[in-house]
C-alpha cells in the first residue's frame, strides 16, 4: 500500500480477521456479542463501515490457536470469501511453547502470508508485543524478539502493511492489559484499533485516554500478585499438562461475512439477529 494514496476502495468491501484471541477480542469483555468479547478488529470494521456503508466483516480467530490450526481451518474460509483486507496475527502462542524453534514458526507463518498475499487483498500483519509479567517468562523475549525480526522481513517482503505492535510505548502502560496480564484490556484494543485504521488512512474517532492506575502499596501489589499467579500462570499451565486450551469448545465469532450496520455497529446486528424468527449468532 502506498502511504500517499488514499487506501479505501471506490466500494464498500469485505474485511477478514484470522488470529487467536488476539484478535478474537480477548480482555474486552460484552456479554452482547459472540464470546462475549468485542475487541480491536470489531471497532476497525465498525470504523469502516461509518466511513462507507456497505463494509461486510468476518471474524475467524478463535483464543488459542496455533499456527497449524489457523492454516488448518482459517485459511481456506479466508480466502474463499474473496477479502479486500485482510488483518492476521498468528505465531503468538507457538512463541510461547516450550520446544518450539522460531525458524520453524516463521517458515510457516511465511507460507500463510504467502498464500494471503495471492488474494490480492490488503494484508496487515503485527509484531508481539513483550509483556513483561514475570521474570519466570523473561526467557520467551528472545524467542519474541526473533519472531518480530521475522515478522518485519515477512511483511516487507510481501507487501504487507505492518503494524508494529512491539513498538507501541502506551502498552507500558498497566490499564493497557487485562487481569491475565497477557491480554489487552478494553483501553488497549481500543488503542490498537486506531493504530490499525491509522496504518489504512481510514478516519475515526477513537481517543487514547493517557490516565494510569493509582499507585498501590506493597500489600496490594502482593496481593495482586498472589491472585495472578494462582487465577492465570497456574490454570495456563494446568491446561498444557493436559493438552487442552481455553478455544477448544469455541467456534468463529463472526464465522461468515456479516453486513456492518454503519449505525450503532455489531451490537444493532446481534440485537436484530435475536429478534428475527431464524437466529444466527
Amino acid at each position: 500500500m502506498n502511504p500517499n494514496e488514499p487506501w479505501l476502495p471506490s466500494v464498500p468491501g469485505r474485511y477478514v480477521a484470522l488470529g487467536d484471541s488476539f484478535t478474537e477480542g480477548v480482555g474486552d469483555a460484552s456479554v452482547h456479542l459472540p464470546n462475549g468479547v468485542r475487541g480491536w478488529a470489531d471497532r476497525v470494521a465498525e470504523a469502516l463501515a461509518r466511513e462507507m456503508p456497505g463494509w461486510e466483516y468476518a471474524n475467524l480467530a478463535i483464543r488459542s490457536k496455533r499456527l497449524r490450526h489457523i492454516i488448518a481451518e482459517q485459511l481456506e474460509p479466508a480466502v474463499a470469501m474473496e477479502p479486500t483486507l485482510i488483518t492476521l496475527y498468528a505465531g503468538g502462542n507457538d512463541v510461547m511453547d516450550v520446544g518450539t524453534r522460531v525458524a520453524d514458526i516463521l517458515g510457516r507463518y511465511e507460507d500463510l502470508v504467502a498464500e494471503l498475499a495471492r488474494t490480492g487483498a490488503t494484508l496487515l500483519l503485527f509484531t508481539g508485543y513483550d509483556v513483561e509479567v514475570s521474570p519466570l517468562l523473561g526467557p520467551l523475549r528472545r524467542k519474541n524478539h526473533a519472531y518480530n525480526d521475522g515478522v518485519r522481513r515477512i511483511a516487507a517482503k510481501h507487501g504487507a502493511v505492518l503494524v508494529d505492535y512491539a513498538e507501541l510505548g502506551a502498552y507500558a502502560n498497566p490499564r493497557m492489559w487485562g487481569p491475565d496480564r497477557l491480554h489487552m484490556s478494553k483501553a488497549g484494543h481500543k488503542y490498537l484499533a486506531a493504530q490499525v485504521l491509522d496504518a489504512l488512512g481510514v478516519s475515526h474517532g477513537i481517543v487514547h485516554k493517557h490516565g494510569r492506575r493509582a499507585p498501590r502499596g506493597v500489600r496490594q501489589r502482593t496481593s495482586e500478585q498472589y491472585l495472578w499467579v494462582t487465577d492465570w500462570v497456574l490454570p495456563m499451565f494446568g491446561r498444557k499438562l493436559r493438552g487442552t486450551t481455553l478455544g477448544d469448545t469455541l467456534t468463529p465469532r463472526w464465522p461468515e461475512p456479516v453486513r456492518v450496520p454503519p449505525k450503532k455497529g455489531l451490537k444493532k446486528l446481534v440485537r436484530r439477529q435475536l429478534n428475527s424468527p431464524i437466529k444466527h449468532i
